[in-house]
């Protein structure tokens, strides 16, 4: 299927800018472009406003009645996602990792507004839950629904190929300004916007390296459900997406003690930004993001003077639901 052609429902505001940061860039000895999905407008922000808005169309094309998908309780996919069936008038059943946290703030309190339903998995485990994700939906249809399953991330063909379209935006924005970035930089979880990132860039020919900061999967692992991705866009869009193993570049140097538990190098890098920009970084992705690229620069891995994109792919609520941590 042609990439123009692909079902589509729209939901996000595009294109989102691309913002130069003067003053960061001063700071830090290399010229910073920010890539803003944080602005994609819908339901607050963020990088699956792009995936949703392909996942959702096939879900209508499906007849479905409910979204189902799962992640940790602070969320951005989830929160997104129980936005967008609220809007499609469909309901929505998350089920989160672990067990339910003291308070109820931040993504968690607009998954609550939003009237989703939410089960907690009582494990950390990735593939215990998938399973129970797979089981819940068997229940619910077991009970007459139409369920919907949107993997964690909504990282699938489907989402994948939104970055692709993606990447075709930030080129003409880069061509525009006549800018020839030397990396993107881009946060690393369940792996879906890195691979639709660097198919994009297969895609369009474009030779920018694209430098993932895992938060939560080992580089190991990171480094075998990119390539799987890649290969299921290129199914997807019948169309060779060759990359190879120099392609897929995974930081995990800077995931600290684990998913959703801040660094003091993070914290320092989101006071950084907010400081010299006025612009946000949350202390689950971008924060450990920022972080990585700080770091890599002070060590000389990244060359001073060199030219980044930088994603920003959103997540400001869940500056709400670690406010002790980001302070």
């Amino acid at each position: 299927m042609k990439l123009e052609t692909l079902p589509r429902y729209k939901l996000a505001t595009l294109p989102t800018p691309l913002d130069e940061l003067p003053r960061l860039s001063r700071e830090l000895g290399v010229r910073v472009l920010m890539k803003r999905d944080d602005l994609t407008g819908f339901a607050l922000g963020g990088n699956k406003a792009r995936k949703l808005e392909f996942l959702i169309a096939d879900a209508l094309a499906q007849h479905a009645d409910i979204l189902v998908t799962g992640g940790g309780p602070q969320s951005n996919h989830a929160r997104m996602t129980a936005a967008a069936a609220r809007k499609i008038g469909m309901d929505c059943q998350i089920v989160f990792f672990g067990a339910p946290p003291p308070d109820v703030n931040g993504n968690l309190l607009l998954d609550e507004l939003l009237g989703a339903q939410m089960l907690y998995a009582n494990t950390e485990d990735k593939i215990e839950l998938d399973r129970i994700l797979v089981r819940v939906t068997d229940e619910l249809r077991a009970q007459g629904r139409t369920p919907y399953l949107i993997p964690v991330g909504g990282s699938t063909a489907l989402g994948c190929a939104s970055y692709v379209l993606a990447v075709g935006e930030l080129l003409g924005q880069l061509n525009a300004q006549h800018i020839a970035p030397d990396y993107a930089f881009i946060t690393t979880g369940s792996c879906g916007t890195h691979a639709g990132i660097l198919a994009g860039m297969k895609f369009y020919n474009a030779a920018i390296p694209v430098y993932g900061i895992t938060v939560s999967r080992v580089k190991s692992e990171c480094e075998q459900r990119i390539p799987a991705l890649v290969a299921k866009t290129s199914e997807l869009l019948n169309y060779q997406l060759p990359i190879t193993n120099a392609d897929v570049i995974v930081n995990n140097r800077y995931i600290g003690p684990g998913y959703a538990k801040i660094t003091p190098e993070a914290r320092e890098a989101i006071h950084l930004v907010a400081r010299l920009e006025g612009i946000f970084l949350d202390p689950v992705y971008t924060g450990k993001t920022m972080a990585g690229l700080i770091d890599l620069v002070a060590r000389g891995e990244i060359a001073r003077g060199a030219t980044i994109v930088f994603w920003h792919t959103g997540g400001a609520p869940g500056i709400f639901g670690h406010a002790k941590d980001v302070l």
